[in-house]
């Protein structure tokens, strides 16, 4: 058995952000364990190269959910990454931290010392931000985020009908304020994707103290006691052992680390007692608390080709223009994520004047990613709760770690949640109709103008919907004894053993979650080095 002082699971966003951190000490010898490969190709690398990737199995565990009565009966697909980088390297690209109310939320909820206030630094050392200077934004951090480098007279024109309908222009999303209209931001490094691989991981690779080892399945925890000393992995179909005599750091993301969790006998009682698995420690919010966001696409048909990428990507002249303008100016469609303009603002339902809606808009229509645009001049708004209460989970199927658990969403299940659904699907029909969006188009093809009464427009987003691919919350952080993890993110019932993921957010962000997973990573990493990061 080999020895290291921290053994991270998981090379996604936290793992290869933990990774960098702590093995910038040449003292502490750090190993990285990734189920996935290496993050290259081409489509790894092209910003919109996320349409390919996300459903490719080469790069992404594709997931799929049990049947949910909240989306009328419905598997749900979701993927995760696979590879180095892990979602960062296949995700949408958008780079939005959330509502500065997310994290004090956090804190309400018991997570001491995870206040916006307290976590403003972190994501500040994460960033490098190409845009103005802000006492919000970082001009150091190995990520670069970049402002959008696209033009479209067709989401011109809907930011400007959104500002008509009465939203406020919001020049950076990840400042002062979420609430109103504009660009998203990207995280883009010249003309490619920047990810924690290439931002975080590629500069510390050449270190002596940090082994990075791809293809490696963790399969296990060793324990001394009730201290994890150790991991089990299959690598090259062989199996290996690790040994630590500092910690295990489980990075493995929302789905996979509460089943790690489950196997090595730290869940609930019930559950583990039925598998056979011996208990080591009952904890009944591992894997409880799944949150994400469900999205539903509403697409208008417009009545000018031209503004459609749709009929762009058919156009050999336009793609040898987007082609020139990614190569020579690093601008263009090829440089967007998943999303273009967009906003956040309050349904009738909100709670005082906090959003509970999040828009996302792409001149293009697609069924989902991987799929062909639409042969019609589409245009895309999809929307989204900020903060639903529907609340799912992650559960062990057997025993063997190689089988996918079994996963529960349940989207919609809650009154609250359907009816900011559907008064969302009204509000962005209002949108479509202000001036000057509402002469650009001439049909809405999605979800249809037969769908107008509530319990219409209900069925129409349980059948159409789909995840944005943000599942979070599994493993509970809180400062309460059934919280999985502690505010230092130390698992309950075991030493030497914490979680540093997506899965500790005791409640989700109001929008993309790969921004806060970084930061959560940032900080975490702070905490175990026993030193702040400026």
């Amino acid at each position: 058995m080999q020895g290291f002082d921290y053994i991270i699971v998981g090379a996604g966003t936290a793992g290869c952000t933990l990774a960098n951190r702590l093995s910038a000490d040449p003292k502490r010898s750090v190993l990285l364990l990734e189920a996935g490969g290496a993050d290259r190709g081409f489509w790894l690398k092209l910003p919109v190269g996320y349409f390919k990737s996300i459903y490719n199995g080469a790069v992404s565990h594709l997931y799929r959910s049990e049947p949910d009565e909240g989306i009328a009966g419905r598997r749900m697909d979701c993927p995760r990454g696979r590879v180095l980088g892990g979602s960062s390297s296949i995700n949408g690209l958008i780079y939005i931290r959330g509502q500065h109310q997310d994290f004090d939320d956090w804190e309400r909820l018991g997570a001491t010392g995870w206040s916006h206030a307290d976590v403003l630094k972190h994501f500040r050392s994460v960033e490098t931000y190409d845009g103005p200077e802000s006492q919000y934004r970082g001009a150091h951090g190995p990520l670069h985020v970049s402002d959008l480098r696209n033009d479209n007279p067709a989401c011109d024109d809907w930011l400007a009908a959104a500002r008509n309908w009465g939203l406020p222009e919001n020049l950076d999303f990840n400042g002062a304020e979420a609430h109103g209209v504009g660009a998203y931001q990207l995280t883009l490094r010249g003309r490619w994707r920047d990810s924690a691989a290439t931002a975080f991981l590629r500069p510390a690779q050449g270190r002596d103290n940090l082994t990075v080892a791809t293809r490696a399945s963790v399969t296990g925890l060793e324990f001394d006691g009730d201290r994890v000393c150790g991991v089990r992995y299959r690598q090259g179909g062989q199996d290996h052992t690790a040994h630590t005599d500092g910690e295990v750091i489980l990075s493995a993301g929302s789905v996979q680390t509460p089943q790690l969790l489950q196997l090595a006998g730290i869940g609930p009682a019930t559950l583990l007692r039925e598998h056979g698995i011996t208990v080591r420690h009952h904890s009944p919010e591992v894997g409880e608390n799944l949150q994400d966001h469900l999205q539903m696409r509403t697409i208008v048909e417009l009545s000018d080709h031209r503004d459609s990428l749709n009929d762009h990507v058919r156009n050999p002249v336009k793609l040898a223009q987007m082609g020139l303008d990614w190569l020579l100016r690093s601008r263009g469609p090829l440089t967007v994520g998943a999303g273009q303009v967009g906003g956040a603002l309050c349904t009738k339902y909100a709670e005082g004047d906090r959003p509970d809606l999040q828009l996302f808009v792409m001149p293009l229509s697609v069924d989902k990613p991987g799929t062909p645009l639409h042969r019609y001049s589409g245009f895309t708004t999809s929307l989204w709760q900020c903060h639903p209460e529907s609340r799912g989970s992650i559960r062990i199927r057997d025993t063997d770690p190689t089988s996918d658990p079994l996963i529960r969403p349940n989207y919609l299940s809650t009154q609250r949640d359907r009816d900011v659904m559907v008064e969302g699907v009204r509000i962005v029909r209002d949108l479509y109709r202000q001036a000057p969006f509402a002469n650009r188009w001439k049909a809405e093809v999605v979800p249809g103008a037969e769908h107008q009464s509530y319990d219409d427009i209900l069925a129409a987003i349980r059948q159409m919907s789909s995840t944005v691919y943000h599942l979070v919350g599994t493993c509970r952080m809180g400062s309460d004894e059934a919280s999985v993890v502690d505010p230092e993110l130390r698992v309950r019932g075991t030493r030497g053993l914490r979680v540093v993921d997506a899965s500790i957010m005791p409640k989700i962000t109001s929008a993309n979650t790969n921004a806060p997973t970084y930061m959560i990573a940032e900080k975490a990493a702070a905490i175990i080095l026993g030193a702040s990061i400026a």
